[in-house]
């Protein structure tokens, strides 16, 4: 028999196992929020000291040493390897962690790694070129210059689609299909063929941005008709040559040593090496040091490496806004010009970057070519995004510069802590009226009482939602939440799961009447 101090008890000790949980959830908690502090005191003192002199490059790279391998850690992520440049020079490079998790072989700084998108600003270089040898022009419609491919019907005008607008995202092309990839040596569609599938427009060109590799791919097609050359072999001997991008190839290879990584996807499987039919919008392998030579050139005012390839008038055209960026890739950056986004600083600075996601690979680099600071960041792992975003915030602060716009990642992973926070206090509290009403007798096992219908039913629908929900997030090879957002965004799902079930219980323990309860208890009593 149940009694008062029975369910007093089981209460007590039921609390007990919550606080030891919390006791240990609150000793992480604030051992971040010191580290939080301590970042945030060092921008406060920096911003206090204006253009103060920052902290020498050692001091730095022995900080990021340290914090690097304790992020990987935190976000699952195998190898990195990073560049830092310093008045258009490359000053640091390094690698860290492993590029085959399996064979225990090590990420080095001589490793070509899949850069995925950041081949779009490569290829931007490679179309300017035609542009400044006279042999394309960027207001043209790009249809011309294609001689031997047409694009699909649509209920738009192609005539509208420009080189411009192709550069910049701005021609009205869809994404394109993602995640289709193939094993070196695999029969694969040909680049017309692809195209055929894929560059059917979606809305009037010029009508706002919108994020195309299809519209990229379209332009390698447009360097390989006008030049009547292999796109791979056009862009080593324009471009990445003679930028000294010796390690890097839009075509894979087998004789490369060190071989590419594995990338490494949401889950942590192993991807092996592959390549795409398409090769522009994020075809290209490069080391590090190869990326952080290309952004280096685009420093004109601390480097002429790049000005063997481009004028710097072509070369500051890369940085000037074409299009407005709305939506989701606005939280991040202002604006975007030809094959880079462009992000306004404070004091009339700009800086401009570039990403890239595929399967198991995640990359990034920034660059302020007004102050000659650049940094490089490949990681073979999907689950960077956050990593990418803090060791970003870290290199502003070291160069005096405000917080990147990557770091709204940082700030919506924190609104989705203080969501689990709050679902997590519903929880405790429901669990604990739950618990106290079935050990008292309030609660029944009564799967369908029509005393409490309408409650029972709002609960027993809001639960089947989120379970659907978790099933089929489970189910899915990709989640762009999981991918912003990789260790939170799981936390999230256990804490939803959780509430979904006791939501469940709650629906199939519903409080009895209470008038009816007490009245009985009273007359057995007297």
């Amino acid at each position: 028999m149940l009694t008062g101090r029975t369910v007093k008890k089981n209460i007590d000790t039921f609390m007990g196992a919550i606080y030891n949980i919390c006791q240990r959830r609150m000793k992480k908690f604030f051992m971040a929020m010191l580290v939080s502090m301590l970042l945030i005191f060092a921008r406060q003192g920096a911003a206090a000291e204006g253009n103060r002199e920052r902290i020498p490059l050692q001091q730095f790279t022995f900080y990021l040493n340290e914090r690097i391998p304790l992020l990987m850690n935190t976000y699952g992520i195998p190898g990195v390897s990073m560049a830092l440049i310093q008045n258009g020079e490359i000053v640091w490079t390094s690698a860290y962690g492993l590029a085959d998790v399996e064979k225990g072989r090590k990420m080095t700084t001589d490793t070509r790694c899949r850069v995925e998108s950041i081949s779009k600003s490569v290829t931007a270089w490679g179309v300017m070129k035609l542009v400044e040898q006279g042999k394309i022009e960027l207001d043209m419609p790009v249809q011309r210059y294609l001689k031997n491919w047409q694009f699909p019907r649509s209920e738009f005008s192609t005539e509208k689609i420009t080189v411009r607008r192709l550069l910049s995202h701005n021609a009205g092309l869809p994404l394109g299909t993602i995640g289709v990839r193939y094993a070196p040596g695999q029969d694969i569609p040909s680049l017309a063929e692809y195209l055929n599938d894929e560059a059917v427009l979606q809305q009037e060109p010029g009508a706002a941005f919108s994020y195309s590799n299809t519209g990229f791919n379209l332009l390698e097609l447009l360097i390989e008709e006008v030049t009547g050359r292999d796109f791979s072999e056009y862009m080593a001997a324009e471009v990445l040559h003679p930028l000294g991008m010796n390690h890097s190839s839009f075509t894979w290879s087998a004789k490369w040593n060190p071989p590419v990584p594995n990338g490494y996807d949401l889950s942590g499987r192993a991807i092996p090496v592959y390549v795409y039919p398409d090769k522009a919008s994020g075809g290209l392998f490069a080391t590090v040091e190869d990326i952080a030579l290309f952004v280096s050139a685009g420093m004109t005012r601390y480097s002429r490496k790049g000005w063997g390839v481009l004028s710097p008038q072509s070369i500051k055209a890369f940085y000037t806004e074409t299009v407005p960026i709305p939506g989701l890739f606005g939280f991040a950056f202002d604006a975007y010009g030809l094959g880079h986004f462009i992000e306004y600083l404070a004091d009339g600075i700009t800086a401009v970057a570039h990403g890239g996601q595929g399967s198991g690979w995640m990359t990034h680099f920034h660059s302020v070519p007004q102050t000659g600071d650049g940094i490089v960041i490949l990681t073979n792992s999907q689950r960077s995004w956050p990593f990418i975003a803090l060791i970003l915030n870290d290199w502003t602060n070291w160069c005096g510069l405000p917080m990147p716009g990557m770091y709204q990642i940082i700030r919506g992973r924190k609104i989705l802590w203080g969501l689990i926070a709050l679902i997590m206090l519903a929880v405790l509290g429901q669990a604990i009226r739950l618990g106290t009403g079935i050990l008292s007798g309030l609660r029944r096992f009564t799967p369908l009482s029509k005393k409490s219908g309408f409650v029972q039913i709002m609960q027993y629908a809001t639960s089947a939602v989120a379970l659907a929900a978790l099933i089929w997030s489970a189910n899915q090879d990709y989640l762009f939440i999981s991918s912003l957002f990789p260790v939170v965004s799981g936390w999230l799902g256990w804490s939803v799961l959780v509430l979904a079930v006791l939501l469940l219980l709650s629906a199939v323990f519903p409080y009895r009447e209470v008038n009816r309860y007490y009245n009985r208890k009273r007359n057995q009593l007297g």
